[in-house]
């Protein structure tokens, strides 16, 4: 077993898997009962190897029907088939070739295509994540001699007619594989009815009808047709439905009774063939089960009449048929239980005017609790119209007024004790839209604005909601809602629609709708024409399409360079929307096509046909490309980059760059090379960091472009070589520092200077009792900066620092190491305070120096004052103390009284922040007043109504009683009191006389203040019930077994005094487990024997005197009954406690399966607590 659980964990790495091929079931038991779960089946998945076998080649003439078998080794679970190639390619399938449900590879008819010879069928073992393949099966295709065309027959099944069992809620799959030329279309049919469209499909190309979720509804005939031009067949299956055990109206329940209840436990379950039922008690047939007057079986159903206490245990209900069973546990917990209500306290209800209002009162108890309700006053108990109390506690208001508002008081009540709870109930107003949206007729791309005017219960927080044709509106940022209106920006054709708001409380809503319609883009033009071409230009003309309602703007005319770019639109220019022809440039060496989009206040629409074609002839570049710029990527290279030239400009073929560089300062020749295909070009062996002048020239086949201009860049950077002088600090405060320093020749710093970066870090404290830390920090400054300051220093400290300049490549040096040394701060708060020693009018406190003292410590300032019960403060009191003290004593403090003190430690820059705490002064006994009078008592229906008066400052106040004359051992009942001045004691007897007495408490250090206890005699109640204790036949049976008791001692001391042996010595004497020693000599006592083993203590186990075993530390044992937690049995097995009271045996119940044997001196001690 796994530790702390219910899991049994199997090792195979040292067994055969096949030897642990059982089947399993967990048994969890407790001393309440014991639930068994559903059979667990293990088997060892399999994958069989491929029997050997020579595969022929297979030799068919076309337009015959052909099978490809499979065979696939037995596995376990079955293996997955499918067929493929030497490639590892599936074959294709289709009308004419497919697989059937058990791998075999059909053909309807065969065609010169199927000649092959790697047609191979391939097995994937699931669980074993193996794949095996069949010897390749050879196919050739003869086309001499085709066959003739033939009607349809059926290649599976065979015959006219089969039959098929499925199991309800199983899939149903059912095949019909036809031979044909030309290759027959399947359809299927049910004969009896139609077939279930939702769970029916159809796969492998018709051939194969599939009903998922099978039900009784579903058995029939069903026919498949094969069709062909030249005829049909058909084929009928017939189908049976069979279904294991299901319930019909759920498990069995568990049950909750109370001694003397009747009720009856069902096992309500179908199946076909009609299943068996079977009962069990705790794991064993309830035939077997110890006789129970209170229990009747009938079939399907145990009736229990006038159950009696310790009847609990657990029913296991086992349905079965040929096809499968159902088993479940069902706790029937016999129990006493006072009313418990289960709804929360003073929990609200919110209802609308003129809806129903419910009120929950979910009680548990047994017997079932009886539920009255009382509104406010309590007047009445609340039953008719207006209410309905329904059987399950709630109270229901059919249409609720603002009147039904209030508290409402639910009582449950059964002969144990009565509980109440108390609930309130607010009447709201409804939630009503005063104005709706409005019809919209809205352009594309404009704004629409809905309007939403909501009035609802002020109370109320509401939430306005817009839904766009039922369903959440578009996450588009176009669409803003604000608290009454829906704008909705820039609005498209995807917007149109019916919008509604819907206002939401947490109780109502209400909503109304209105409808957007969003008007059309112009149709495309179209009858484009080209005319007047010449070298550079043409003139382009077009029929506008319509409008829509919507004037058109303009036209976009954009074009294509099949040459270049086939495939991409490029804008080219746009006319009024009142012109219908455009004079276009045209560019050097492109082959032009033409479109036009029409734009009006909606959008453009689509593009219209192309025009044709029209090619310019090539010539030299008339630009060059922009963007040229100049930049190292290492100290010794430039970097030359450019925008190309897009297809538009190339003017020709042959395209390059013609790159030109030279220092700036340095009166040079230009230095040129020739580029192709490239944006960039890099010169190596330069100078760190140096000024070049650049320019960069298209060039193609027909020549150069024009003169280009002049662009100027930086050759790369490298690390500064300098570090900044004259490096100064300057204080400005303890914690601020000032620093200087001068700049870094330009020439030094070897490019583009980004900034200075200062490295600092604390050396150590300058006081002894802070520990030495060294952590380097750095501060940067971007820019040209010559002085910055330095922030977070800690005071009386000695810092070190360094500066550093940093270009784009990195840093430079650092400066020498300079110090800051920081002045004395004020102090940290004192580490710690505690107050000790309290006395009637003293208190000692003790304090620890501050963890950050920040320079010498030159004293400390004490103040206090008082505090009292409603956290006013009192007159602040001051003392100054010396450096070297960290404890004091108070005196002539005020006794009872809570104080609160501060403390600061001081530097010669001022003290710092405080540490506070407070304690209390001992009470003076002497000179205490009992804040308590006037306790007095009276009697009602519902306890024992306790009043008093009280003028103390404690605020928590309770009520103590106890019976008189009790035993010692037994404690004082409390009872809250939540700041009133009576309490209704509801646990008090009739009959008996109780001590009652009020308590005050205060601090935890402050003693409890009394009242005087208060003589409460509880009037008796006139009941059936009897006690036994006072009866005389029973005192005579307890005097009787007293005496009998008595003998057997007497004789069992002769006996020993003797030395004889007695029958049940012989047994023990005769016994050679030593863990098995019902009879001990010492005292005297004698037990019982068993063949059973079950009756066994657990070996190791030890056992109390009290004659039980106690119970190991487990998770594996069953959660208590009635210990918290879910207390009920699943169909797994598994108990989760729900019903009963707290067992007061936990530590005593039985360990695992074993109990002991019953010992005599047992029933002594039992018999004596009753003598």
């Amino acid at each position: 077993m796994k530790p702390n659980s219910g899991t049994l964990v199997v090792d195979i790495s040292r067994a055969k898997a096949e030897h642990y091929e059982f089947v399993y079931q967990c048994t969890a038991r407790n001393k309440h009962g014991t639930a068994v779960s559903n059979n667990i089946v293990v088997r060892q998945s399999r994958s069989p190897l491929w029997s050997k076998e020579k595969a022929d080649q297979i030799v068919i003439s076309e337009g015959r029907s052909l099978v490809l078998r499979c065979r696939p080794p037995a596995g376990l679970p079955p293996p997955i088939i499918f067929w493929m190639d030497n490639y590892f390619q599936r074959l294709p399938q289709s009308a004419r070739v497919s697989q059937s449900l058990n791998g075999d590879l059909y053909f309807s008819n065969v065609l010169q295509e199927d000649s092959r010879n790697d047609y191979i069928c391939y097995a994937r073992f699931p669980y074993t994540q193996t794949i095996q393949q069949k010897q390749p099966i050879i196919v050739k295709v003869l086309d001499h001699e085709p066959a003739d065309e033939r009607k349809p027959s059926f290649l599976i099944p065979s015959g006219p007619s089969s039959s098929m069992t499925v199991l309800r809620g199983q899939v149903l799959e059912m095949e019909c594989i036809a031979d044909g030329l030309p290759t027959p279309e399947i359809s299927w049919a049910k004969v009896s009815g139609d077939l279930p469209t939702k769970r029916t499909s159809f796969l492998h190309y018709e051939k194969t009808l599939r009903i998922a979720d099978v039900s009784e509804s579903d058995a029939g005939e069903y026919r498949c047709t094969a069709r062909n031009p030249l005829g049909s067949v058909h084929h009928t299956i017939r189908v049976t439905v069979k279904a294991a055990p299901y319930w019909i109206s759920g498990a069995p329940r568990n049950l909750v009774l109370a001694p003397g209840e009747s009720s009856v436990l069902t096992c309500r379950a179908s199946g076909t063939p009609k299943p068996s039922v079977s009962w069990a008690m705790n794991g064993i047939p309830i035939e077997n089960s110890p006789k129970d007057l209170s229990r009747t079986v009938e079939d399907d159903t145990i009736i229990f009449t006038d159950v009696q206490a310790g009847s609990s245990a657990v029913y296991q209900c086992n349905v079965s048929n040929d096809y499968g069973y159902l088993l479940s546990n069902a706790f029937v917990n016999v129990l006493s239980e006072p009313p418990r209500v289960l709804t929360p306290n003073n929990k609200v209800y919110q209802v609308i005017r003129n809806r129903q209002a419910s009120m929950d009162c979910a009680s548990f108890g047994s017997p079932l609790p009886k539920i009255t309700w009382f509104k406010d006053s309590r007047s009445s108990t609340l039953d008719g119209d207006p209410y309905v109390l329904h059987d399950n506690g709630t109270l229901e208001i059919r249409a609720a007024q603002a009147h039904n508002s209030g508290k409402y008081t639910c009582v449950a009540r059964n002969s144990l004790g009565i509980l109440e709870n108390h609930v309130y109930l607010e009447v709201k107003e409804p939630t009503r839209i005063l104005k709706q949206p409005e019809y919209k007729v809205v352009k594309l791309g404009r704004s629409a604005v809905f309007e939403c005017k909501v009035k609802h219960d002020p109370s109320l927080v509401p939430t306005m909601t817009w839904l766009k044709d039922d369903g959440e509106l578009p996450d588009d940022e176009r669409l803003i809602v604000d608290s009454d209106t829906l704008t909705i920006n820039d609005v498209g054709e995807s917007d149109a629609g019916v919008y509604t708001c819907i206002m939401n409380t947490t109780l109502d809503h209400d909503s109304a709708s209105a409808e957007l319609t969003v008007v059309e883009r112009p149709d495309p033009p179209t009858d484009l024409e080209l005319t007047d071409l010449k070298k550079r230009s043409v003139q382009l003309t077009w029929i506008p399409g319509d409008e829509h309602n919507s004037p058109i703007h303009k036209f976009l005319i954009q074009y294509e360079d099949s040459l270049h770019h086939r495939g991409h639109w490029h804008n080219l220019t746009e006319v009024p929307g009142s012109r219908t022809t455009a004079h276009l440039k045209l560019s050097p060496y492109i082959h032009y096509t033409f479109r036009v989009l029409a734009l009006n206040a909606v959008d453009f629409s689509r593009p219209s046909f192309p025009s044709r074609t029209v090619e310019t002839e090539p010539a030299a570049p008339d630009k060059n490309p922009t963007g040229v710029q100049g930049f190292g990527t290492e100290h010794d290279n430039l970097v030359i980059s450019w925008k190309p030239l897009s297809g538009l400009h190339h003017n020709g073929p042959g395209l390059h760059y013609k790159v030109m560089w030279r220092q700036e300062v340095v009166d040079s020749d230009w230095t040129t090379v020739t580029v192709a295909n490239n944006s960039k070009f890099v010169v190596s062996g330069t100078p760190t960091f140096v000024p070049y002048e650049l320019k960069v020239q298209a060039v193609n086949d027909l020549g150069a472009g024009p003169e280009p201009a002049v662009a100027h860049g930086y050759s790369g950077e490298d690390l500064p070589v300098a570090a900044p002088g004259n490096v100064q600090a300057v204080l400005l405060n303890s914690t601020l520092a000032e620093l200087h320093w001068d700049p870094v020749p330009a020439k030094l710093i070897r490019g583009h200077l980004k900034g200075y970066k200062v490295y600092y870090w604390k050396e150590h404290s300058l006081h002894k009792h802070n520990p030495h830390l060294v952590k380097s920090q750095i501060l940067t400054f971007s820019g040209d900066h010559t002085h910055r300051r330095l922030p977070g220093l800690h005071p009386f400290s000695l810092y070190l620092f360094n500066v550093r300049v940093y270009n784009g490549k990195g840093e430079g040096p650092p400066s020498p190491n300079q110090q800051i040394v920081t002045p004395e701060g004020v102090p940290g708060a004192p580490s710690s305070l505690l107050v000790t020693n309290p006395n009637l009018d003293s208190l000692t406190l003790e304090w620890s120096p501050p963890h950050e003292r920040n320079g010498h410590i030159t004293g400390y300032t004490l103040r206090y004052q008082s505090v009292n019960n409603s956290n006013e403060l009192g007159p602040v009191e001051e003392l100054a103390l010396p450096a070297n003290e960290t404890s004091l004593t108070l005196l002539n403090l005020k006794y009872s009284t809570r104080y609160r003190f501060y403390l600061n430690a001081i530097t010669v820059r001022g003290a710092g922040p405080a540490i506070s705490q407070e304690a209390v002064t001992v009470m003076d006994e002497a000179r205490t007043v009992n804040p308590f009078g006037n306790v007095s008592s009276s009697f009602g229906e519902d306890g024992t109504l306790i009043s008093w008066d009280y003028w103390g400052p404690e605020q928590n106040v309770y009520v103590e009683y106890i019976v008189q004359n009790s035993e010692g051992e037994e404690e004082w009942q409390k009872e809250p009191v939540n700041g009133t001045q009576n309490v209704m004691l509801k646990g008090l007897k009739g009959g008996l006389s109780y001590r009652v007495r009020l308590v005050a408490k205060g601090h935890h250090d402050q003693p409890l203040h009394r009242s005087d206890e208060l003589l409460v005699s509880v009037p008796a109640v006139a009941s059936r019930q009897v006690d036994i204790a006072t009866q005389g036949w029973f005192i005579g049976l307890m005097c009787a077994i007293a005496l009998l008791i008595l003998i057997l001692l007497i004789i069992c001391f002769i006996q020993r005094n003797k030395g004889g042996k007695y029958p049940v010595k012989e047994k023990e004497d005769a016994h050679t487990d030593p863990e098995f020693q019902p009879m001990k000599d010492d005292d005297c006592t004698f037990g019982e024997y068993s063949d059973n083993e079950d009756h066994k203590p657990l070996k190791g186990s030890r056992t109390p005197s009290n004659g039980t075993v106690k119970r190991d530390d487990s998770d594996d044992s069953l959660v208590d009954y009635g210990e918290g937690g879910d207390g009920q049995f699943n169909e797994d097995g598994s108990f989760i406690g729900q019903y009963s009271g707290k067992s007061a045996s936990r530590g005593t119940a039985e360990g695992h399966e074993s109990s002991e044997a019953p010992s005599p001196i047992n029933t002594m001690n039992s018999l004596n607590s009753f003598v």
